[in-house]
């Protein structure tokens, strides 16, 4: 095929004159659009799919029955929301729409969070609760008891409210006391995490320190609206309050208002005025209570000493008179050393007795050895009949033994003695060291007489015997030269001039 034969280009529809554009150009328009048209909106839906990014950044779904919106809340913006966000919390979300080109998507950038009504909050509330009652926070055999006369309180409350003065002033009226003030904001933004702080900070000093530790905690707030007190039902400030160790008294709001904090607290008092009664007696009461005390206490004493003296009277008027039980006592013991002494005599007479028997009874040394000998000579004369009698009955055996022998057995026997005698003496004979003598070796001995077994063994100038088969010959060594051993063949004789002693 060629050129002429391949299809014309398609021609532009006619009419269409709209210009083009990229994709980032329009992904940039509809941006525009949107942020244009929807700079600010406030969006009510039910939370989905929550979760916070290692940036701090915040993503989340709002969705209703019919559509759902991805949102996203930035860090900056997380920390002022007021509120944790969780998945199923119906909330009303203010801020802006825009677009994320790289997926074609629009979201909502979240800058406000609130719960969405009354009802919402309050369920969530209860949610909560049953949350925290199911770890156990709520249990009654957490609380501890409130001390009677805290040395230290601490306050956990706003520095510039009513409350802390009304606390104050209550105190002052009934007892005064140390009081150290944590100040925390206690609504809005920020006010759980200071609270929970605070409560963690007072238990946090060591007693003794530089700062006293409080006996007692006494959380407290005005009233207001369930959004205002909203704080005190955040589980960081639950979770601080279950977890103290200082005794905790909870007064938030007024006497109809409850806060989870007033069930992980150790004691709830309706109004901050009434927490100050609850940590504090009255002084005055309390100083009439001790007098009045210490008059039952004085009077009770002095009855039950007077009960105690009648009881002691008592018996003593049942008791004999002392002396006469002292000389009741001393005519007894004289009695038993009379008899004592009258005992005595007849027990040492017949004890004398009774040695003087046994002493006749025994046997002098003398006779003792005499006995020792009769039955040694008995013991002997009865061996030596039973030795002649056994050598007898040897003797008769060995007769009746040789009686058997013939003179040809007898022989034989003793020819083959002296032949094995023979032999024996030919090879003792043979292992003599004269033998060797004879066939022209020496024996060399030191002036003691002992063997001199090796050339080593001699010094320079020692005294030497060297006995021949003839004769011993006295000489003295000059030295001693070692000769060099010579390597020879496993097997060969050696060509030395004397040869083998064996």
């Amino acid at each position: 095929m060629t050129d002429f034969d391949s299809p014309p280009p398609p021609l532009p529809a006619p009419g269409h004159n709209a210009g083009e554009l990229t994709v980032s150009e329009l992904s940039q328009a509809i941006k525009r659009t949107l942020e244009g048209r929807f700079e600010r909106v406030r969006v009510k839906g039910e939370i989905s799919g929550f979760k916070r990014a290692a940036s701090g950044h915040l993503y989340l779904m709002l969705k209703d029955e019919g559509a759902a919106l991805k949102s996203v809340c930035w860090k900056g913006n997380a920390a002022k929301l007021g509120l944790i966000p969780e998945d199923g919390m119906e909330v009303i979300a203010t801020g802006r729409i825009t677009t994320y080109g790289d997926r074609s998507e629009y979201q909502l950038v979240i800058e406000r969070l609130e719960l969405a009504g009354i009802g919402a909050l309050l369920r969530m509330i209860e949610e909560r609760k049953k949350k925290l009652a199911a770890e156990g926070l709520f249990d009654p055999d957490r609380k501890r008891p409130i001390p009677t006369l805290p040395t230290v309180i601490g306050i956990v409350t706003s520095p510039t409210g009513a409350v802390i003065r009304d606390i104050l002033h209550r105190l002052a009226d009934r007892f005064p006391r140390h009081v150290l003030v944590w100040p925390v904001l206690v609504q809005g933004e920020g006010a759980a995490a200071q609270i929970a702080t605070a409560i963690r900070g007072f238990n946090a000093l060591e007693p003794g320190g530089p700062v006293p530790r409080p006996d007692l905690l006494i959380v407290a707030r005005g009233g207001g609206s369930i959004e205002d007190l909203m704080a005190f039902n955040e589980e960081v400030v639950v979770r601080a309050a279950a977890e103290s160790a200082i005794p905790l008294i909870s007064a938030v709001g007024h006497e109809t208002d409850t806060t989870l904090i007033d069930f992980a607290s150790d004691r709830r008092a309706p109004t901050p005025t009434a927490a100050a009664e609850m940590a504090v007696p009255v002084r005055a009461e309390l100083v009439a209570l001790l007098g009045e005390i210490g008059q039952r206490l004085g009077v009770g004493m002095n009855r039950r000493l007077a009960e105690a003296r009648t009881v002691i009277e008592g018996l003593a008027r049942g008791l004999p008179e002392p002396m006469r039980l002292i000389l009741e006592k001393a005519q007894q013991l004289d009695q038993w050393l009379e008899r004592w002494s009258n005992a005595r005599l007849p027990y040492f007479r017949r004890r004398s007795d009774r040695l003087a028997q046994l002493r006749a009874e025994l046997k002098t040394p003398h006779q003792q050895l005499a006995e020792a000998g009769s039955a040694l000579d008995l013991a002997g004369n009865r061996l030596r009949a039973a030795f002649g009698l056994s050598l007898e009955r040897s003797h008769r055996n060995l007769d009746r033994t040789a009686s058997g022998l013939t003179p040809r057995v007898l022989h034989d026997l003793v020819s083959r003695r002296q032949m094995a005698l023979g032999h024996l003496g030919q090879l003792l004979e043979s292992y003599s060291y004269e033998k060797v003598l004879e066939r022209g070796f020496a024996l060399v001995r030191d002036d003691r007489g002992a063997p001199v077994l090796a050339a080593a063994a001699v010094g320079s100038g020692q005294a030497l015997k060297i006995q021949f088969r003839d004769g011993i010959v006295e000489a003295t060594a000059d030295g001693c030269a070692a000769p060099k051993a010579k390597l020879r063949k496993t097997g060969e004789a050696d060509s030395g001039p004397q040869g083998s002693l064996l």
